[in-house]
């Protein structure tokens, strides 16, 4: 390298700040640590505050990044703006691989075992699609509360791959022993099925079903699962040696809290060449070769480290209980009442801060999107609908970082006046 090219280099290898200083918790009793609001309200302080006048509880499609995140960020953005090319066609290579690193070590599995997407999205399409092990006259099967691209998806198989696909619909409201249960009846009546979508915890109900045991299902009949994680990262605590999958989608700008269009794919090293290269690699046997982004956006990448910097210092069993007991003020306040129905059980194992619910007997989209509606327009509360649940549609409720029991209070004060107006 030039010399006038090393000074340009060295001139813009500022180093992102690290995570706010943030006090570790000052109790490892989770449950009384979740109902500390003083400790809640400096977590809080980490983000930017919602809008005045607003309780948003719509924390469910992305995550805020930390302020800290926030201005790794925009450092590095500023870095590769102004140093373009003299940055991503060189160092930037090992600070990629130095972030990998890290998210990895959250995940507790091998680097050469991830890969980084713009979301669980692409990482579920590069799996689903890529998936090699299949034949005409194999079955697929997924279930009503899958992703709606990733039903897409699996779908998409029928054609492509001349494989027939199984649709079932989980049980409303649900055990840990139905669901096995439903799974176990599912692969029975269909033993041709040789791989299946399971969501670690659904966008649309917020249900976690027993992952491990229904991967262990799926084994002992020569299935293999795919798992959508996208919303479990972050939000519920597992070790992903412990849930039995070899093949996972995950995103890093929803719990975690990187910069939008940060994602993960998972493979466990051994089963790589099950899933194809992508058509645009030369054929390799790394993981890397499995996607093809194409210019990524390097500086939300590079963010992602102050991002896990920021989640592991709140720490996951805090988030995890936190969630859980916002969750649990207006959940099983309102359960039991006659005019709702809260769609995930009060089994902890099975929920963690995102349920959804319905008025009784309202299930149409229109309905449920009125309900939304008229949630904000008369409480200023915001939450969204959720369509293609099998026993209707339903509003989803996802309290974040930002939140309070107070708001959670708000909350059920109107949903208790929502069936007389």
């Amino acid at each position: 390298m030039s010399s006038p090219t090393r000074r340009a280099v060295m001139a813009g290898a500022a180093v992102a700040p690290a995570a706010a200083a943030f006090p570790p918790p000052p109790t490892r009793d989770w449950a009384a640590l979740a109902r500390d609001e003083a400790h809640w309200a400096r977590v809080a302080a980490l983000y930017d505050p919602p809008p005045a006048g607003v309780v948003q509880l719509e924390n469910g499609q992305f995550g805020a990044m930390a302020r800290s995140t926030r201005a790794a960020y925009e450092l590095a953005t500023a870095r590769v703006n102004r140093e373009t090319t003299l940055y991503t066609r060189g160092p930037v290579a090992a600070d990629l691989a130095a972030v990998r690193a890290r998210a990895a070590a959250l995940l507790g599995v091998a680097v050469d075992e991830i890969v980084f997407t713009r979301g669980a999205t692409e990482s579920l399409q590069a799996l689903i699609g890529g998936y090699n092990r299949l034949k005409a006259g194999d079955a697929v099967l997924y279930a009503d509360l899958d992703y709606d691209a990733m039903q897409a998806a699996m779908e998409w198989l029928k054609a492509r791959r001349g494989v027939r696909v199984v649709k079932i619909d989980l049980p409303e409201p649900a055990t840990r022993e139905a669901l096995i249960e439903t799974y176990d009846a599912a692969l029975k009546a269909n033993p041709d099925v040789r791989m299946m979508l399971l969501t670690h915890l659904s966008h649309r109900t917020g249900l976690i079903p027993p992952v491990a045991e229904i991967a262990a299902l799926a084994r002992s009949r020569d299935v293999d699962v795919i798992l959508d994680g996208g919303h479990a990262l972050g939000q519920a605590e597992f070790r992903m040696a412990d849930l039995g999958v070899p093949f996972a989608g995950l995103n890093l700008h929803k719990w975690i809290g990187s910069p939008l269009g940060v994602g993960l794919i998972y493979i466990a090293k051994d089963r790589i060449a099950d899933i194809d290269v992508s058509m645009s690699e030369a054929p390799s046997p790394r993981i890397e070769a499995r996607v093809h982004t194409g210019t990524v956006n390097y500086a939300a990448v590079l963010a992602t480290a102050q991002a896990i910097e920021a989640h592991e210092a709140i720490g996951i069993s805090a988030k995890a209980h936190r969630l859980r007991y916002l969750r649990d003020l207006w959940a099983e306040a309102i359960r039991g009442h006659p005019d709702y129905e809260v769609l995930t059980p009060p089994d902890p194992a099975m929920h963690a801060g995102l349920t959804s619910f319905r008025l009784k007997g309202r299930t149409s989209a229109a309905e449920n999107r009125a309900l939304r509606e008229l949630l904000f327009d008369r409480f200023r509360i915001f939450t969204i609908e959720r369509f293609g649940v099998a026993r209707g549609a339903c509003v989803r409720v996802t309290p974040g970082f930002v939140n309070t029991a107070a708001d959670m209070e708000r909350l059920v004060a109107a949903l208790k006046a929502l069936p007389g107006l």
